[in-house]
């Protein structure tokens, strides 16, 4: 009969502690401000940015256009590629030519961002590098 009333009574003890739990977590999350949302378009960050993003574009570029003895080149690729082919190794073949094709599209994204950025350079030079535009970092 102890036994019962022990754990009747942490029953309800946890029953307690869960409703109060609940009531408090509701009244706290009640309590708290909204998220920080930001104020502008980061145009000004951005502009300061530029001359970095525009290196590691052109690096890139630089990288993929390289010969077959550069690591990361396209070339490089496209002969591991072949490679695999003449030895046999479709499985391997193939898997270096999703690689391949991906960095073939990568390239090209990469042309497009580097237009894009000269696009946004000549815009921060038009706009005082974009502090008038009420463009906060976010």
């Amino acid at each position: 009969m102890h036994a019962r009333r022990r754990t009747r009574t942490l029953l309800a003890g946890l029953a307690a502690t869960a409703v109060l739990a609940t009531t408090a977590g509701t009244a706290a999350a009640a309590g708290h401000a909204p998220a920080h949302r930001p104020a502008g378009d980061g145009a000004h960050a951005l502009c300061k940015r530029v001359p970095r993003i525009d290196r590691r574009i052109e690096r890139a570029l630089k990288r993929l256009d390289a010969g077959a003895g550069t690591r990361g080149s396209v070339a490089r690729l496209q002969q591991r590629v072949e490679n695999a082919k003449k030895a046999g190794h479709t499985e391997i073949a193939t898997f270096l030519q999703d690689r391949l094709d991906f960095r073939t599209s990568l390239r090209t994204s990469l042309e497009k961002r580097r237009k894009d950025l000269t696009d946004v350079r000549t815009w921060c030079q038009a706009n005082d590098n974009g502090k008038s535009s009420g463009g906060a970092a976010s």
